[in-house]
């Protein structure tokens, strides 16, 4: 799996807890969009098999006992493409939500000049609302729940990131070691807050990108009640620890 070091290769860090409705056809998704990427599945011990069929797919597997959550398998999955000298290392979910064809021009936006000139992005976000973002298939309740979590966030953070909450990133290796993702907090989706907030402090380069989120038509959401209140009681707590990096 590691890439040689003069030649550092993209990896794509998935979460999985039972996508094995999905996780095949996503890794070769991604690896018809990006060919020389590596996949990395981070598995919660589905009891489905997942973690053998994103193995027989091709995919490097990191198992993890028992369903522990999105932050702790971003942060191992992080921390095991750092280590292994990847650059860059996407994020994103593992049930098409999130489109592996727009994996190269998140890549063309982290390697790119924005469009006021400089020197490209350290961190790009698959964004649902900038122009050109979209959602579908979303019940109503779900989308005013994520718009209204994004601004909430954007407001008591006081950062120009329309999505905070998006899950779908290219991070410039560097960039993803300087916020030390062993210890980003999160265990919900609070962490996308988490990790993007800790970007901005450390004075990453961030750009959104457009993306359209489709709601996922095979396996059951992951959303839940507790999960939202962990993200609101996130914001304020990122606000008042004013994190900055060693």
């Amino acid at each position: 799996m590691p890439p040689t070091p003069a030649t550092p290769a993209p990896c794509v860090v998935l979460p999985t807890y039972q996508e094995a409705a999905n996780v095949c056809r996503i890794v070769h998704a991604i690896r018809a969009a990006v060919p020389e990427a590596s996949v990395l599945v981070v598995d919660d011990g589905s009891p489905d098999g997942t973690a053998d069929l994103a193995a027989s797919a091709g995919a490097a597997v990191l198992r993890r006992a028992g369903a522990r959550g999105l932050g702790p398998a971003y942060r191992e999955g992080f921390c095991r493409a750092l280590r292994e000298g990847f650059d860059p290392i996407f994020q994103m979910d593992a049930d098409f939500s999130h489109d592996p064809a727009d994996l190269p021009r998140l890549r063309a936006a982290l390697r790119d000049a924005d469009s006021a000139g400089g020197a490209g992005a350290d961190l790009v976000i698959g964004s649902r609302y900038v122009a050109g973002g979209a959602t579908l298939n979303w019940a109503l309740h779900r989308r005013m729940l994520s718009r209204f979590g994004s601004r909430y966030a954007r407001t008591i953070l006081d950062v120009p990131i329309r999505d905070l909450t998006g899950g779908f990133k290219c991070w410039r290796a560097a960039a993803l070691a300087r916020i030390d993702p062993a210890s980003l907090a999160c265990d919900g989706y609070g962490f996308q807050i988490e990790a993007t907030w800790r970007a901005l402090r450390a004075g990453a380069r961030v750009v959104e990108v457009p993306i359209c989120f489709t709601e996922r038509r095979e396996g059951a959401s992951k959303m839940r009640t507790s999960i939202a209140v962990e993200a609101a009681l996130t914001v304020p707590r990122l606000r008042l620890a004013g994190w900055s990096p060693q």
